[in-house]
């Protein structure tokens, strides 16, 4: 929720969420390496969402915003998957999002870049190609809350360790994936991400 044509494209209209909308995932839900996404059968429809995706580099518990570049040291592109029925029966009925967000394999990270190798964290663009058909791009300028807003505000309700992973919301363009899918994720001019749907 932290892109605004995303959210008039899950929702019908633009706005900005009254805070940045937070959800966990499991370690379990960890898929990198290249290593193949097993699509679950208990699902009518997976969606990619293409997110960036920040590496905490150091243990902060209620980081300023002003401070909270320090915080993190690698970026790279991932893919935040979600049952999408699942989602729809959870938010109609106010239920939490583990099972739709935070299933085994549905998060998927590419290769890390390290910061200082890259343009300022709110000037990257990046996209996600299917099958080498480019289906979502996303520039981290159009973020609703900035990386530094959102380090601050998640910290200020748990502690981040050295070792999380941070993904920041995708932009609009979302849709689901099939068996047999290959997707590809690029970090500005860099391809960090490569793998297969099965």
């Amino acid at each position: 929720m932290n892109y605004v044509l995303h959210n008039k494209e899950l929702d019908g209209t633009l706005y900005k969420p009254e805070a940045p909308v937070i959800f966990t995932k499991a370690d379990s839900a960890l898929l990198k390496d290249g290593k193949p996404f097993f699509i679950p059968d208990w699902s009518e429809r997976v969606d990619y969402e293409t997110e960036l995706v920040v590496r905490i580099c150091r243990l902060g518990k209620g980081i300023p915003a002003r401070f909270a570049h320090r915080y993190y040291d690698a970026v790279t592109v991932g893919i935040d998957f979600t049952a999408r029925d699942w989602q729809e029966r959870a938010r109609a009925n106010g239920l939490p999002w583990e099972i739709c967000k935070g299933f085994d394999g549905s998060a998927v990270i590419g290769q890390w870049v390290e910061k200082e190798k890259l343009p300022d964290v709110q000037a990257l663009h990046f996209h996600l190609d299917i099958n080498g058909t480019t289906v979502q791009e996303g520039c981290s300028s159009d973020m609703l809350y900035k990386v530094d807003e959102l380090i601050a505000y998640i910290s200020t309700y748990f502690t981040l360790k050295t070792g999380d992973l941070l993904f920041t919301g995708t932009p609009v363009g979302v849709g689901p994936v099939k068996i047999d899918d290959h997707l590809e994720g690029w970090l500005e001019e860099r391809k960090v991400l490569d793998f297969n749907c099965k």
